[in-house]
């Protein structure tokens, strides 16, 4: 009976340290998110706008790990609201995929460090093929934020668990920057029922649209 109960208490302890570090992360995390809405410049503004300039053919969203699943998350979002948005892996961009891209393509690269090689060695073709190219990094010196056109800043002041090593703010920024780049077009452009039932007619999303 008395293991039992030194069992319990010690589950007890466990719950709370648990319960303590994930209030921790995501009170880092939310404050992360909300100190993007404070460094927002032109710059933003100047992104919504290249998505529909003149002669834009496609947005392109690119990056690696981390970023790179982000970015397909961004591109489907963008998909879902019309705009003509894809993914498209950087390492598999080096390696033949480059064929994507078309001249004045808009392209967004995520990296955290702005120093990703795979997205570096993807800058020469853009400039060759005169894409607008916007940037969302966490470091304004990189090399990828100097060779952009825009660049939305997301950098954090610390990343949560593993020592700082494992990417979570950071992504969690990024996140919440494409979403806001996505609804800020849709308040430039309109938003229509129909063109979100047209992009998304399955799931129960798409069943709500068309019993509405």
């Amino acid at each position: 009976m008395n293991n039992y109960k030194g069992i319990l208490k010690r589950r007890e302890i466990q719950d709370r340290a648990i319960l303590k570090t994930a209030k921790y992360v995501l009170k880092v995390e939310s404050d992360a998110v909300a100190a993007l809405a404070k460094r927002l410049g032109v710059d933003f503004p100047k992104t919504v706008h290249a998505f529909s300039g003149e002669g834009i053919e496609r947005l392109v969203v690119t990056g690696m790990g981390k970023s790179g699943l982000i970015g397909q998350k961004i591109a489907a979002t963008m998909s879902s609201i019309g705009l003509s948005a894809v993914y498209m892996h950087a390492a598999e961009a080096i390696h033949g995929d480059l064929g994507l891209i078309s001249q004045n393509d808009t392209i967004i690269a995520l990296s955290n460090s702005g120093e990703t090689d795979e997205i570096i060695k993807l800058l020469p073709t853009l400039k060759r093929l005169n894409c607008i190219l916007i940037a969302i990094t966490g470091n304004l010196k990189s090399t990828l934020a100097t060779r952009s056109d825009f660049v939305l800043d997301v950098s954090v002041k610390e990343e949560v668990g593993g020592n700082g090593l494992i990417p979570t703010a950071s992504t969690t920024a990024m996140v919440a920057m494409g979403d806001a780049l996505t609804v800020a077009y849709l308040e430039l452009h309109g938003f229509t029922d129909e063109v979100f039932a047209l992009n998304h007619p399955g799931g129960s999303l798409g069943r709500k649209m068309l019993t509405t």
